[in-house]
């Protein structure tokens, strides 16, 4: 597995294109991969978010199964003449280091839903995207225990958790098809590792649904610091 790091410039048209877009976006991430088997396997599939800082760079990530060559991306919506375009490191030694107990800063951006009726009248049932910053936090805390890690409590009590950039995404997949509706949402927080086997799954298969979208991605750093 890779982790790769990839800095956005949001002045090209080729960037805005892609930004405006998780179709378009999705589709220029595979192409990064020449062969089907580089991009899925049974354990593991490619991810990747992006995240606006506050600095505000817009920043890629990817990981993924092999490494990407992202020169097209780097032509389209990146920065060619500079020397930072793309970094790719391996995954595995941080996969590897997973153990219970350890406590984890995290960062996600995740489709949160339900499931439901459409009507009294109608048995079909479909997904409802969560839009208020309670029901989202449940959702990622109900989902905690079988991806194998808890939402770390503060000493008031508090979970250590924020929810942020609540979104509705409209896009179309393919012309003439109906517009596909998407709710996300981002979050940071510590958690803590209960089950590493469990937790790796998460790490390379992702979570929720939405994933070929730019949810489901959680990227780890030290727990002392303040950001993923």
């Amino acid at each position: 597995m890779y982790l790769t790091r990839f800095l956005v410039n949001p002045a090209r048209r080729g960037a805005r294109k892609l930004l405006a877009s998780p179709q378009a976006m999705h589709a220029a991430v595979l192409a990064g991969f020449p062969r089907p088997e580089d991009h899925t396997r049974d354990d593991a599939r490619t991810l990747w978010r992006l995240d606006q800082r506050q600095d505000h760079q817009v920043v890629l990530y990817i990981v993924s199964p092999t490494a990407p060559d992202l020169t097209h991306l780097v032509e389209q919506a990146g920065w060619p003449s500079s020397a930072e375009t793309w970094a790719t490191r391996p995954y595995e030694r941080l996969l590897d280091s997973l153990d219970k107990g350890q406590r984890w800063a995290f960062r996600l951006t995740a489709n949160p839903t339900r499931t439901g009726r459409r009507s009294e009248q109608n048995p079909e049932t479909r997904r409802y995207g969560h839009v208020t910053p309670v029901q989202q936090v449940e959702w990622l805390t109900s989902r905690a225990e079988r991806n194998g890690f808890a939402v770390v409590r503060q000493a008031d009590g508090e979970l250590n958790l924020v929810t942020y950039h609540r979104q509705v995404h409209r896009f179309t997949r393919n012309h003439g098809q109906r517009p596909v509706t998407l709710v996300t949402a981002s979050y940071d927080g510590v958690l803590e590792v209960d089950d590493p086997d469990l937790f790796r799954g998460l790490l390379t298969r992702g979570i929720g649904h939405a994933r070929a979208y730019g949810c489901g991605l959680m990227t780890l750093a030290p727990a002392q610091a303040t950001t993923p």
